[in-house]
């Protein structure tokens, strides 16, 4: 048997066991996913496998992330992270500190962005984000609409809507920033270029 396989049919136990954990029928947490309660039963069972939107998607309505419904177990995580520990990384012009501990559903980080950086780049992509403007300007789009917001400010939107940030002084703008994502092993972060480019 494959780890791919294997990891597929530690799903379907943890797939119930997640529902009733959270007093879902099968017929409400379908309806949820978008699903017939005839395919979830089809998942629950083992006779089909999930595709990985679909896990994400019934990760989020059992409150949970996809490691645990692969029944990955994570090591014990400190709850307090102490700023003297929070080193930043750089990258495009961006700085970001990890303001959460790793291997959550939810990835938290305090985030620099400077004047201009983004250009006219746009995402879409699973998950939410939530920001809220420490100092500065920051210019939103979300999907046909800008957005300008001032300190104090925050946002929490669907990350399929197509986005872009961009600081609108010269001084750049600083916000906490937390979005949802798939927890796997290529999971990184979600602000600052991997090969080159912002998201």
């Amino acid at each position: 048997m494959s780890s791919s396989e294997a990891e597929l049919a530690t799903v379907a136990p943890q797939l119930r066991s997640l529902r009733r954990r959270t007093g879902l029928t099968l017929e409400s947490a379908a309806r949820s996913a978008g699903l017939s309660p005839a395919h979830l039963s089809r998942l629950e069972t083992g006779q089909r496998q999930p595709s990985l939107p679909l896990l994400l998607a019934l990760a989020r309505i059992y409150g949970t992330t996809v490691s645990e419904l692969l029944g990955e177990t994570v090591a014990d995580r400190d709850a307090v992270v102490r700023a003297a520990d929070m080193e930043p990384t750089h990258a495009g012009g961006w700085t970001y500190w990890q303001a959460g501990a790793p291997g959550r559903g939810m990835q938290a980080l305090r985030v620099r962005v400077p004047y201009g950086s983004q250009g006219d780049i746009v995402r879409v992509h699973p998950g939410e984000e939530w920001l809220y403007v420490l100092q500065g300007r920051l210019g939103l789009r979300l999907g046909d609409t800008t957005y300008l917001l001032a300190p104090g400010d925050s946002a929490h939107f669907d990350s399929l809507t197509p986005h872009r940030l961009a600081a609108e002084d010269h001084d750049g703008a600083e916000l906490l920033f937390v979005h949802t994502l798939l927890q796997s092993p290529t999971a990184a972060l979600c602000l600052g270029p991997i090969t080159g480019e912002l998201r």
